[in-house]
């Protein structure tokens, strides 16, 4: 009973108080939640929620069981060392994105210093490399970066800084290229690097069939804000991933209003055509 007197006093001396603890312990529960939800742990929610609630009453002085109670009471620790044993590669994305400076995340900003119709025809190129390099079957992961560019994966390939075009797209992917195993990272008309290492995704969800270039592309949309265009070198299958999401299946119309988009530059297509319409 001390543990709900001491929730009474408080409510009675410090109201303030008591309502700060309150919301504190809530997003602490609802961090958890949204934790174990995205990593397909839906079933791990059903089962400590209840040992909480069954550690908080029998901790209590007034059923006395000393040993049991005691352990419960700690159920919150015991929550967090379970998510640091089961999910390691996810923790340790998380600190490394609270550790690492804010320049390395935030290479580049959303403005592109060019014009919108010399991003209409990067799209136009993108486009194009992709249908190009499907038809082939020739394997290809594109990462279109409009605001993070995380900095130690740009160092783990080879900054080129070069205007991108249709032929260098297909000639980085060439098989007997030296980069063609990593990601292009792209922003505006521009490829930033070329032959960069991804973080592969853990995600259970996604489909056996899918190899480690789908992972990867999967993968960096976890944890950063871009979106990864690739091409299976089996089926020659073109595929979108975005917030940890992948679609398959992708025509040239498709992709180009995906990556018009991306680029912010869909509305203004809209307007002009509304215009053109009036």
């Amino acid at each position: 009973m001390e543990f709900f007197d001491n929730i009474y006093e408080k409510m009675t001396t410090k109201p303030w108080a008591c309502a700060i603890d309150v919301i504190l312990t809530a997003l602490l529960i609802y961090g958890i939640i949204v934790f174990l939800q995205k990593n397909n742990a839906k079933r791990l929610i059903y089962f400590l929620l209840p040992v909480s609630m069954l550690g908080i009453v029998l901790s209590s002085e007034m059923v006395g069981l000393t040993v049991v109670g005691s352990i419960l009471s700690y159920s919150v620790v015991l929550i967090l060392i379970a998510v640091l044993i089961m999910f390691p590669q996810d923790v340790r994305r998380g600190l490394l994105k609270l550790a690492s400076p804010k320049e390395n995340h935030e290479a580049y900003t959303t403005v592109y210093d060019v014009s919108d119709d010399i991003l209409h025809a990067a799209i136009s190129d993108i486009v194009r490399a992709a249908q190009n390099m499907a038809k082939k079957n020739v394997g290809a992961l594109i990462v279109i970066a409009t605001q993070n560019v995380p900095g130690h994966i740009l160092d783990s390939g080879t900054k080129l800084d070069a205007e991108l075009s249709c032929p260098l797209l297909e000639s980085i992917f060439n098989t007997k290229a030296p980069l063609h195993d990593g990601a292009v990272f792209v922003r505006g008309n521009r490829i930033v690097a070329a032959g960069c290492f991804l973080p592969l995704s853990q995600s259970n969800t996604i489909d056996k069939e899918l190899g480690t270039r789908h992972r990867a592309a999967i993968g960096v949309t976890e944890n950063y804000n871009v979106m990864s265009i690739m091409v299976s070198e089996e089926t020659g299958v073109i595929s979108v991933a975005q917030h940890g999401e992948l679609t398959r299946y992708y025509d040239s119309q498709m992709l180009t209003d995906k990556l018009e988009q991306a680029y912010g530059l869909k509305a203004t297509t809209q307007r002009r055509r509304k215009r053109k319409g009036a």
